[in-house]
């Protein structure tokens, strides 16, 4: 028995202890390591008048016995001399593929997809023992390599009619391991992690005593293909089978990207958010897989959390098979790749948007809220990413528009107004509402507890600031209109004092800008009532509260009502004070802190 180095020891020990934390990923390996070698013999015959294979002969053979315990992968490649089974797995992460690529680069349509190294070794996770039988391609003498695991490795002469080689495993004993032994567990890996292998992998499979051959994988994924030759049935039929979602996608993008790095993407952006989208347990990330193999079921640094819907997958040349999630995060490859799928992501959805607004509308119901949560979350970093895809409800056109519309719409307007609440309809019974619609300006109506901290961190846009209809400073008066209602304010001085003094608020003052409601409730500060009921529903034990200003309509009867009951009884107007305040936080869907003291009030006040 030859030792393997002390070095490679360690190596192996590390790798199957530690690297390899998902053991089925063997499997992935092994046939990759077979294509390669296949690849390999198919590179030579078209470089080589002498060598006589025709492709349409390759072929990867799984075998299953289990009454031994063995699970073989035979291939008809190239094969290994007795000094290619030393060199190449006598030493742990010695690649023949590897060295045979950097020989013979960019010849003929080659892609090595697997390194006969680490990725190797990985078959000792699920095996007592490894046994490699080879033949190389025009050589006489074929040669068997075993080993049973760090302890070393025999290599011996042995009989073998064809060229090609044979990787038998003897699986481990324990009740676990017993899936690998199983022929469906064994399709199920071949479709998950090989499926696009351009060579057949074959299955011996046994019915009624007749053994036959079955071809397990798909050969040439969807991806690679040539869009045009690709019906669209054909497209919804990979998603349903590759997402498990039978509602058709809104909208696919084939992406078959060459130049500096080359790759082919297909991505789908669903019609609908899955069960457990907004929820913690949802893991975003595209399938990525290098020349057909999958690399990882989901790899979350493609895409960015804001397009986190996105399904699909990736497929490069240029990254290993051996990469790992810590790599993936400095790969400059992945980088460029998932640079590139952001902006073909946002160019559809634009498209989506200006051509087909139906299905756009579809998308925004589901997905609406995540588009708002990028600009949100990144504090504005990334609205100019994302800003163009908003949309909003406007009271003017009575439906959803972008904030470019809005803009063209109103054209002679300085700013964006808009109103929160909890429904379009409680939005519209708003005071504040009411009046500017009667002044007939647009505004955006916005029932969602994310759309006003969007506009916050937005900050502007076109030039143009976000104005809450619901804040003290709308200004829409005329210059006469102005001094009229500060002249009022200023003589009504000591009235307005007491009234805050005795509710406990920020201001309390005459406006212009109701029409037929006696009060409304505004915000003085950068906090609005919205914001208030979102950040005190959040399970923490801080409470918000926002700087109320109560407004008194100038133009309605309980304006004079106020200004009697100051002159004549003081104590009365207290009364009326706790009223209308309570009144407006009524409008405003906010909570009354004393309900009974109200309801006691307007007892009082009606039995007069």
């Amino acid at each position: 028995m030859k030792e393997f180095k002390a070095e490679s020891k360690r190596l192996m020990e590390l790798m199957i202890n530690s690297i390899y934390t998902n053991k089925e990923i063997f499997l992935r390996e092994i046939i990759s390591n077979a294509s390669d070698a296949i690849d390999k013999l198919h590179y030579k015959s078209l470089t080589d008048k002498e060598v006589k294979v025709k492709k349409s002969d390759f072929a990867i053979i799984i075998k299953i016995d289990k009454e031994k315990r063995s699970l073989t992968i035979s291939d008809n490649g190239i094969g290994m001399s007795k000094e290619e089974l030393e060199t190449n797995l006598g030493t742990i992460a010695k690649s023949g593929s590897f060295d045979f690529k950097n020989q013979n680069p960019k010849k003929g349509n080659i892609d090595i997809i697997g390194q006969f190294g680490v990725g190797f070794y990985s078959a000792f996770m699920v095996s007592n023992k490894v046994e490699v039988i080879s033949k190389a391609y025009n050589h006489d003498d074929a040669y068997s390599w075993s080993s049973s695991g760090i302890e070393g490795y025999n290599i011996k002469k042995v009989e073998k009619e064809n060229y090609g080689t044979s990787v038998i495993l003897t699986i481990k004993d324990e009740e676990e391991y017993n899936r690998y032994l199983d022929e469906n567990e064994i399709k199920s890996l071949i479709k998950k992690y090989s499926d696009y292998i351009t060579y057949p992998i074959k299955m011996e499979i046994t019915e009624d005593g007749v053994t036959k051959l079955e071809t397990i994988n798909s050969l040439v994924p969807l991806w690679r293909r040539n869009k045009k030759d690709i019906k669209e049935e054909e497209y919804n039929t990979f998603y349903s089978d590759k997402f498990f979602d039978y509602e058709k996608p809104l909208s696919h993008i084939h992406i078959k990207a060459e130049g500096t790095v080359e790759y082919n993407s297909l991505l789908y952006i669903p019609s609908h958010a899955s069960f457990d989208y907004y929820s913690k347990e949802y893991e975003k990330g595209l399938q990525l897989y290098s020349n057909g193999v999958l690399i990882m079921e989901k790899c979350s640094d493609l895409i960015p959390d804001y397009y986190s819907f996105v399904k699909g997958v990736v497929d490069s040349s240029l990254l290993s098979l051996n990469i790992s999630r810590e790599t993936l995060q400095q790969n400059k490859i992945l980088k460029t790749i998932a640079t590139n799928i952001e902006k073909h992501i946002k160019n559809e959805l634009e498209s989506m948007q200006k051509e087909r607004r139906d299905e756009y509308l579809k998308f925004w119901e589901a997905f609406g809220l995540q588009i708002k949560a990028g600009i949100y979350n990144s504090f504005g970093m990334d609205k100019d990413k994302l800003q163009d895809l908003l949309m909003f409800y406007s009271s003017k056109a009575s439906k959803l528009i972008t904030l470019k519309e809005y803009i063209e719409a109103n054209k002679d307007e300085n700013s964006i107004y808009y109103a929160c609440g909890s429904s379009i309809d409680q939005i519209k019974t708003l005071p504040q509402v009411e009046a500017l619609e009667e002044k007939g300006k647009d505004l955006l109506l916005c029932p969602n507890y994310l759309d006003e901290f969007t506009f916050k961190v937005m900050g502007k846009y076109a030039d143009k600031d976000f104005k809450n209809v619901c804040s003290h400073n709308i200004d829409l008066d005329s210059e006469e209109e102005k001094d009229e209602l500060k002249s009022l304010n200023e003589n009504s001085k000591d009235l307005l004092e007491l009234m805050k003094k005795e509710l406990n608020i920020e201001d309390v003052k005459f406006t212009n800008r109701l029409k037929n409601h006696p009060v409304c409730l505004s915000t003085s500060g950068a906090i609005s009532v919205e914001m208030e009921k979102v950040m005190n529903a959040m399970p923490t034990n801080e409470s918000i509260n926002a700087p109320k200003v109560l407004e008194i309509n100038s133009h309605h009867p309980i304006a004079k009502k106020i200004q009697k009951l100051y002159k004549n009884d003081p104590e009365e107007l207290k009364k009326y004070s706790k009223i209308l305040y309570a009144q407006a936080r009524l409008i405003e869907g906010l909570p009354i802190d004393n309900p009974t003291e109200i309801t006691d009030l307007i007892c009082d006040i009606m039995g007069e």
